[in-house]
C-alpha cells in the first residue's frame, strides 16, 4: 500500500470521480486535471487534506498544490483510481477545448516562452551583473570594480559572453521554441533563427545605432558608410525589380515567432506534396529558401514594424506626463489578477521588444515589484496564522519562492486563500509601480523578479537604482503592513484562530 493511497481514494471522489476525469498528470509540484465538470470537484474539502497545500485553476486546467512528494502522490493515485497515466500534452490538449479563443491564443504564446524563461533570466541576471562591476560606485572612489579589480574583468568576460549569447542569438530561441510548439522540424527552427542573425546581413544593433543618429539606413548599404564601416551593396539583395536591405533580427522576438509560425506551415505544406523517397532532401532545402525569401521580402519587415508599434504604446502610456502614473497604477493593481488567468506571460515579449528597442525595459520592474508586494503579503500571513501549522509552513516555503520570483505558491496558498493579503498586495504593488515609473527605472532585460535578486537586473546608471529600492521598500513594506490592517477588518471574513 502507498504511503498516500487513503488520500488519494479520498481526492479522487472530490475531485467528482473517475468519470469525472478526462486527463490527470503532474508537474514539479502539481496534480494537473482537466476535469469534464470543475463544478463538481468540492474546493474546499480538497484544500483540506494534509498534503494540499492549495489549488487554482488556469489554463482550463484544475492544478492541485502538493510540493516535493506529489511524484509519489500521483503514482498513488493512478493506483486507486484506475485512470491512465498522461502525459502534460494531453492534459493541456483536454482543458484547451474548453478556453475561449484569447486564452488559447495567450496559451499558445506562453508555450512559446515560458520554455526560454530559464535562459532568458540567466542572461539578464549576466547582463545585470555586468552593469553592475562597470558602474562608477561611491565606496570605490567613483570607480567600478573593472577599473579596480581583475577579478571582475574575468567575471565580466562571462557575463558578456552569456549575456550577449542569450540576447544576441535570441531568435534562435525564439524560432526553435516556435518550430517545436508548432510541430515543425526543430532542427531547421534552429537553422531558421541562425539565417536572421547571420553576418550577411547588417547587425541589428548597428542598425539602431544609425537609425538613432538620423542616417538613411537604406543609402548607407546602398552606398556604404566609413563610420560604420558598411562597403556599398555588402548588405543589399538585388532582385533586378527591387533591392532588398538585408537587416539582421538580433535580440528580436516577433519577427523570430513570426517567421518559425511561416516555416512550419511551409514545411507541411511541401511534406504533404512531396513523395517520401525525396522528403529527406527536397522538404528542407525547398522550406528554408521560401522562409527566408518570404522573411526578408515581407515577414521580416513587417514584424519588425509591429514590434516598433508595440514599444511606441508601451513608451506613450509610460512616458508621457501624468498619463504614466495612471498606466502604473493600472499595471500595478492588474499585474497579479494576469498571472492568476496565465495573460502575464504575454508580457515576455513586450520586455524583450522594449530590450531591443530603446536598451532597456520599464515594464519588467513593474512585474518584479507585484512579486516582491505578494511576498510581503504572503510573508504577514506567516505571522497571522502561526496557530495553523500548516499554513504557517505554506507561507514560510510560499514566501522563499516570491523572493526569488516565484509568486504561485503565495498566490495560491495564502493570498488568495484569504484575499484580504491579495488586496494589501495590489495596493503595495500599485504604490511601487507608481514610485518606479516616477523615477523612470529601467532594467537591463529580465531576471529574476523578487526580493533577492531583482535589483541586479535593474540599470546602475543615474537614479535608476535609487528608484526602485525606494519602490520596493513602499512594495513591499505596504503590502506587509495593509496585510495586518486588513485582518481586522471586515475584509477578513474567516478566523485567525
Amino acid at each position: 500500500m502507498g504511503k498516500y493511497q487513503d488520500e488519494a481514494k479520498k481526492l479522487l471522489e472530490l475531485v467528482g470521480g473517475k468519470d469525472n476525469i478526462a486527463s490527470v498528470t503532474h508537474c514539479a509540484t502539481r496534480m494537473r486535471f482537466a476535469l469534464v465538470d470543475e463544478t463538481k470537484a468540492s474546493v474546499k474539502e480538497i484544500q483540506g487534506l494534509p498534503t494540499v497545500k492549495g489549488t487554482f485553476t488556469n489554463a482550463g486546467q484544475f492544478q492541485v498544490i502538493m510540493g516535493n512528494d506529489v511524484g509519489d502522490f500521483y503514482k498513488d493515485f493512478i493506483g486507486v483510481s484506475g485512470i491512465e497515466s498522461a502525459s502534460k500534452e494531453d492534459v493541456k490538449k483536454a482543458a484547451m477545448t474548453k478556453q475561449p479563443l484569447l486564452q488559447r491564443m495567450v496559451a499558445h504564446l506562453a508555450e512559446i516562452f515560458v520554455p526560454l524563461i530559464p535562459a532568458l533570466v540567466a542572461g539578464g541576471l549576466m547582463l545585470g551583473l555586468g552593469n553592475f562591476l562597470q558602474a562608477n560606485l561611491p565606496f570605490l572612489g567613483g570607480k567600478s570594480f573593472k577599473e579596480t579589480s581583475e577579478m571582475a574583468r574575468v567575471i565580466l568576460f562571462f557575463t558578456d559572453w552569456i549575456g550577449g549569447a542569450v540576447f544576441g542569438m535570441l531568435p534562435v530561441l525564439v524560432c526553435w521554441s516556435t518550430v517545436r510548439k508548432f510541430k515543425g522540424n526543430e532542427a531547421l527552427g534552429i537553422v531558421l533563427g541562425l539565417m536572421l542573425v547571420s553576418g550577411i546581413m547588417l547587425n541589428a544593433y548597428v542598425y539602431g545605432n544609425m537609425a538613432g543618429e538620423g542616417i538613411n539606413v537604406k543609402d548607407a548599404l546602398l552606398n556604404g558608410n566609413e563610420k560604420y564601416g558598411i562597403e556599398a551593396g555588402k548588405h543589399i539583395l538585388n532582385l533586378g525589380i527591387t533591392k532588398l536591405t538585408l537587416i539582421g533580427y538580433q535580440a528580436q522576438v516577433l519577427p523570430a515567432m513570426f517567421a518559425g509560425i511561416a516555416m512550419c506551415y511551409i514545411e507541411k505544406f511541401f511534406n504533404k506534396r512531396t513523395p517520401e523517397v525525396l522528403k529527406l532532401v527536397w522538404v528542407p532545402f525547398v522550406t528554408l529558401i521560401v522562409t527566408g525569401f518570404l522573411t526578408i521580402l515581407f515577414i521580416g519587415p513587417f514584424a519588425r514594424t509591429l514590434g516598433e508599434w508595440l514599444v511606441a504604446v508601451f513608451a506613450f502610456l509610460f512616458k508621457t506626463p501624468g498619463l504614466k502614473y495612471l498606466g502604473a497604477l493600472l499595471f500595478g493593481s492588474t499585474y497579479a489578477p494576469l498571472v492568476i488567468t496565465g495573460l502575464h506571460h504575454t508580457f515576455i515579449a513586450v520586455d524583450l521588444q522594449l530590450s531591443a528597442a530603446s536598451g532597456g525595459t520599464f515594464i519588467w520592474p513593474l512585474i518584479a515589484l507585484s512579486n516582491i508586494a505578494q511576498s510581503g503579503a504572503v510573508l504577514a500571513t506567516y505571522f497571522l496564522y502561526k496557530k495553523d501549522k500548516k499554513q504557517e509552513s505554506v507561507s514560510l516555503s510560499a514566501t522563499v519562492s516570491a523572493w526569488f520570483g516565484i509568486t504561485e505558491p503565495a498566490l495560491f496558498g495564502a493570498n488568495l486563500k484569504y484575499m484580504y493579503p491579495f488586496y494589501a498586495a495590489l495596493i503595495g504593488s500599485a504604490v511601487g509601480a507608481v514610485i518606479s515609473t516616477g523615477f523612470n527605472v529601467l532594467a537591463n532585460g529580465i531576471g529574476v523578479g523578487g526580493l533577492a535578486l531583482a535589483f541586479l537586473s535593474i540599470k546602475f546608471e543615474g537614479a535608476h537604482q535609487l528608484g526602485f529600492w525606494l519602490a520596493t521598500i513602499a512594495a513591499f513594506g505596504l503590502s506587509f503592513g495593509l496585510t495586518f490592517v486588513f485582518s481586522k477588518t471586515k475584509l477578513n471574513k474567516g478566523s485567525l484562530a
